[in-house]
């Protein structure tokens, strides 16, 4: 991993936001905020989810057009008052958020300027448009004369790994002559390499005299490419740092308002029989004929354990749990056990009647109905239990779902708030709350943690150890080595569809993990 060192920026002030305060009905989502960004700087803002950095970053963006919300923007120092995103834009403010806005079907040049084509005579010019689009794609380091890291200006997105798809995306900031470019949480979904590449044209970008805000989770990112760090907590500023005056422990502090002495609070569990086993799994590949994504796999766990899943991208992991819940669309074979009874599972339905819950890793596009309350999504998995012949009973329903809302903490001032007007830990814990509703006897988490702060992630955790202490099965795969190695009793790794190795958490460290996972040592 290369080192990004944070060079000092001057302290000419680009932006000022001042006393932003915005109300949605019965949630004050920010109360007189104030962030001020240095000319040619990185200035990360972190906080936990809900403490209002998205709802700040779409004020600035103009997605909140001024009126709708108290408070003022100044850019150079002149006052804005931005009406829509395309004023935002044409000021020199643009934002790329975590799904990325990009036509699949198009080409890169046209996705570079969409909307902004270069144009003769009201015709576009579409010379001039790759001419120009390969410029930019220079600046972002993957211009389609250089070989080693090739994409042609021609080349559709959709054939683009996601890691060229973010550098795109500001390559299409660069094209409407971003000063004041927004990040939201950029590397989510990245390799480590990608990352590097990443946080490579980001300090290119500062040399350059272009400022960038930058927010994210991963606070080691935070530490290694910014310059200045703002917290916010509930919706209110906590402080504003450079980055040189504050650590990991004080980031985290001040977001969640309290000492994190331990991001994993491991608990001793005590390993009891056998309850779930899984014996000569594959899984085939839908897509080639004759290849395995999965094979031959066999694995048991026993209650009164975490059983962490690690591997690579690319190692069958998804696929095999997915499968094994009925909702991998592919043949397979193998056989299923839950305490001691075969099970033959051939849909979720079937998976959730026989005690069993797969949590995607896509709450948004699998988990959860986003335009549904969160009443409407607890239940839906378990309409048998609130209902009776055919007929919903809103009072247990209400009750119920008021009793995870509770257990799980979850922050709202209504059962029947949209989840999409949730933050991404309090959706994550409304996906829980659907599956504990089901009373799984096994519990598989898929990224349980992925996209949320450091505080829900500390929440889900003691979470896990509760469930585990009621008799729970829990099955946790993750791509955070730290998080697999912080909660798991038992590690199995995983490396291109074969299950390399199960290492007991007293024997586990990252360089283990990986030499499995790599094949370079075997267990």
């Amino acid at each position: 991993m290369s080192e990004t060192v944070a060079r000092p920026a001057g302290d000419e002030v680009i932006l000022r936001m001042e006393s932003i305060t915005k109300i949605f009905p019965g949630v004050k989502a920010l109360e007189n905020v104030d962030l001020t960004v240095r000319t040619g700087s990185i200035h990360a803002i972190c906080g936990e989810n809900g403490a209002g950095k998205s709802t700040l970053i779409k004020v600035l963006c103009g997605i909140y057009a001024h009126g709708t919300y108290d408070g003022k923007i100044f850019l150079d120092e002149t006052e804005r008052m931005f009406s829509s995103t395309h004023e935002a834009e044409k000021a020199g403010i643009v934002s790329i958020h975590q799904e990325l806005a990009l036509v699949p079907e198009m080409s890169v040049a046209e996705n570079i300027f969409l909307g902004n084509q270069p144009n003769r005579a009201g015709l576009i010019n579409f010379d001039q448009m790759i001419r120009q689009a390969d410029d930019l794609l220079k600046k972002v380091g993957i211009n389609s004369l250089n070989s080693a890291n090739n994409v042609n200006p021609n080349t559709k997105v959709i054939n683009l790994g996601v890691g060229k798809q973010q550098l795109v995306e500001i390559a299409k900031a660069l094209a409407k002559n971003a000063r004041v470019l927004i990040l939201d949480e950029p590397t989510s979904a990245l390799t480590e390499n990608e990352v590097d590449v990443l946080m490579d044209i980001l300090d290119n970008l500062r040399k350059k005299n272009i400022t960038c805000i930058y927010i994210s989770h991963k606070l080691d990112e935070v530490i290694r490419i910014a310059d200045d760090v703002t917290i916010l907590r509930d919706g209110q500023t906590i402080d504003t740092k450079h980055i040189s005056e504050i650590t990991k422990s004080d980031i985290v502090r001040m977001m969640v308002g309290r000492e994190l002495t331990n991001l994993f609070p491991r608990e001793k569990h005590n390993p009891g029989e056998v309850a779930f086993e899984v014996k000569n799994y594959t899984v085939n590949n839908p897509w080639v004929a004759g290849k395995k994504l999965v094979n031959n796999i066999s694995f048991n766990v026993r209650y009164g354990e975490i059983i962490g899943i690690s591997g690579l991208m690319g190692s069958g992991r998804t696929e095999l749990f997915s499968s094994i819940y009925g909702a991998f669309e592919a043949r397979s074979e193998g056989e299923v056990y839950l305490e001691g009874k075969k099970l033959n599972i051939k849909s979720p339905t079937d998976a959730i009647k026989n005690g069993i819950y797969y949590l995607t890793e896509d709450r948004k596009k699998y988990g959860l109905v986003l335009g549904m309350s969160i009443l409407e999504n607890s239940t839906l998995s378990s309409l048998n239990k609130v209902s009776k012949y055919g007929l919903l009973n809103t009072n247990i329903e209400r009750t119920l779902t008021q009793k995870f809302i509770d257990f799980l903490r979850t922050k709202t001032p209504s059962q029947l708030v949209k989840v999409s007007n949730l933050s991404g830990g309090n959706q994550q814990k409304v996906a829980i709350g659907k599956a504990l509703m089901t009373q799984p006897k096994v519990l598989i988490l898929d990224e349980p943690t992925r996209g949320i702060d450091v505080g829900a992630k500390y929440e889900i955790y003691k979470i896990m150890n509760q469930l585990v202490e009621q008799g729970v099965i829990v099955i946790m795969i993750s791509s955070d080595l730290e998080e697999v190695l912080g909660m798991s009793d038992r590690i199995l790794v995983f490396g291109i569809g074969e299950l390399r190795g199960s290492v007991d958490i007293s024997e586990a460290d990252q360089e283990v993990i990986m030499n499995i996972a790599t094949g370079v040592k075997s267990v």
